[in-house]
């Protein structure tokens, strides 16, 4: 089995006054170009979603926005990271916090979807849904509407031998309880993993 090494990330600042400030990652020195392009774009693209998103949602005027990522996986060929994006409109109660996720195959540059990490045909839906039901009766969670299923394209990342499902703010929880996240290991999952997908990389040699 070949060797994989983790990519290189640089991080790149857009700018727009003192207190509006957004990091974001790009991939340098990836032996192919076209990929390395391909990749970079699409975390560009989705990070100035986010900032749209903030000023067309947003009552008044921004005064501070800052936004962030963070890798979560950067091994095995696959790259993993989160977006976030807050802003704190004029004179507003609290400011609000968008997150993004990505994940990537850096030898072919294909972006996966949920649906993506698992073998045709499995009800993953069912699956990670009576998971998360799980952990929020195990960890109390106080959901703001009872919680029934994901959505097919829900919002994940992945991290060394774990997906992680997330849901935005107010979608699931109160507001002050921030991101709920629902850490699930690939080995609770491993017989619906599609081999050839990002987490039957992570499965591949343990």
């Amino acid at each position: 089995m070949p060797i994989s090494f983790p990519v290189v990330i640089q991080t790149r600042k857009v700018s727009d006054g003192p207190k509006k400030y957004v990091y974001y990652p790009q991939i340098i020195e990836l032996k192919n170009k076209q990929v390395e392009q391909h990749i970079n774009r699409t975390i560009v693209h989705h990070t100035q979603q986010l900032m749209n998103q903030q000023f067309g949602n947003m009552p008044s005027i921004i005064v501070e926005m800052v936004g962030s990522f963070e890798i979560k996986n950067n091994q095995r060929d696959i790259l993993s990271l989160t977006l976030s994006n807050y802003a704190y409109p004029d004179r507003a109660a609290h400011g609000m916090t968008y997150l993004d996720s990505l994940t990537f195959n850096v030898e072919t540059g294909k972006q996966y979807a949920l649906k993506d990490l698992f073998k045709p045909g499995s009800d993953y839906i069912e699956r990670i849904s009576n998971i998360i039901k799980g952990q929020i009766k195990q960890r109390d969670l106080p959901v703001i509407t009872e919680f029934t299923t994901i959505k097919p394209d829900q919002d994940y990342y992945i991290a060394d031998k774990a997906l992680v499902i997330y849901f935005q703010l107010y979608d699931l929880v109160p507001y002050a309880w921030g991101f709920p996240m629902f850490p699930i290991s690939v080995y609770d999952i491993q017989d619906i993993i599609d081999e050839n997908g990002p987490l039957g990389k992570m499965l591949a040699g343990n």
